[in-house]
């Protein structure tokens, strides 16, 4: 049996942290930054972990996380 492929935007995006959530960067964080305020910008700098309802698909596309 092949090996199964990890999906390499994933891999770019996600963590798997040891108790098994998924970590994320926060959104928002790119460009136009000059219009967002210091606060705002200071608390995307975080990161945040995937939302319960989303985890099974990105386990999915990380199958050896």
């Amino acid at each position: 049996m092949p090996k199964m492929k990890t999906k390499s935007g994933a891999k770019k995006r996600f963590r798997v942290t040891g108790s098994g959530r998924v970590k994320r960067g926060a959104a928002f964080r790119r460009h136009i930054l000059t219009k967002k305020t210091t606060k705002r910008k200071r608390q995307l700098r975080s990161a945040t972990s995937v939302h319960e309802s989303n985890t099974n698909s990105v386990h999915a596309m990380l199958p050896y996380a």
